[in-house]
């Protein structure tokens, strides 16, 4: 029985952020332009804490300027209106990224509007969901971005491949099928409450799942030979009455039947962070008027 090739994020991550860093210098040198990438976190939550580090960290390892700005969770929505429009228009400032979701009294979509469409790294800002809508150049979102990277890089050609997405978030579910139609793709969006969701599954050739949902999608629901991508990060508790990590995919099953799986840990998280870096030097070139380097 053959078992399924694992597509290293992480170390795809990693190669990625060096490019990144290459292109930095470039900036520097030949423009004085230092990329700069500004994370605001309202509340504590520890997980969104460890992220907004590790966000910071890989921001200055690849030469650029960081910026991060912590309000308390009792903050109110026009203290974030303030500080999103003080980065704005601070010039040393390329990307700006909100972390999501916020406190229940501030409204999500009126800070991600708030922010300079130029600026918007994560992509969600709708005039950037509208160009990727109609094809025009925009911020697609970090993590669809990194997924069609790694598929590319590794599968080269995907047009004619029949892709099925499993979800149907503003994040994730709706840009990535969008990006695969770029490709050539043939493209279903699904959901829980498709109708044989598990029938659906195995006509793809690219399975995406990003759902939400802990080992959702089951070993026979794969296509023998097929490509997943699981974005799924789910936190759950083992017998042993600790917790560890799992995706959308039944991982040990799903590696009996496709050709290629992300895992989870350390498949599409590592290269969300990598492509955010990637956007905000896009977004520096593309504001200063300049070509991004190669």
């Amino acid at each position: 029985m053959t078992t399924a090739t694992i597509l290293d994020g992480k170390a795809y991550a990693a190669d990625v952020c060096g490019r990144v860093a290459k292109k930095v210098t470039k900036l520097k040198a030949e423009h004085g332009l230092t990329p700069g990438l500004a994370v605001v976190l309202v509340g504590e939550d520890p997980a969104s804490q460890v992220y907004v580090r590790n966000k910071g960290k890989q921001t200055l390892l690849a030469g650029m300027k960081s910026e991060e700005v912590q309000l308390p969770a009792t903050a109110a929505e026009d203290e974030v209106l303030s500080v999103v429009q003080r980065l704005n228009d601070d010039p040393s400032i390329h990307g700006i990224l909100v972390q999501l979701p916020l406190p229940d009294q501030i409204d999500d979509y009126a800070v991600i509007d708030c922010i300079d469409p130029a600026k918007d790294v994560d992509g969600f800002h709708v005039i950037n969901s509208g160009r990727l809508f109609v094809g025009q150049p925009s911020m697609a979102p970090c993590t669809p971005t990194g997924c069609i990277s790694l598929l590319k890089e590794r599968f080269g050609d995907l047009k004619g491949k029949h892709a099925i997405v499993v979800g149907r978030s503003n994040i994730v579910g709706k840009p990535m099928a969008l990006l695969l139609l770029q490709e050539h793709c043939t493209v279903t969006i699904a959901h829980s409450r498709t109708v044989d969701l598990a029938g659906e599954c195995r006509r793809a050739d690219i399975l995406v799942a990003a759902v939400g949902r802990p080992r959702m999608i089951r070993g026979d629901w794969i296509k023998p030979g097929a490509i997943v991508i699981d974005v799924g990060v789910n936190r759950i508790e083992t017998d042993e009455g600790k917790t560890k990590l799992v995706g959308d995919v039944a991982f040990d099953e799903a590696l009996e039947v496709a050709g290629a799986i992300t895992p989870v840990p350390g498949g599409v998280g590592p290269m969300t962070i990598a492509f955010l870096l990637a956007n905000t030097v896009t977004a520096a070139c593309r504001q200063a008027g300049i070509e991004e380097p190669l």
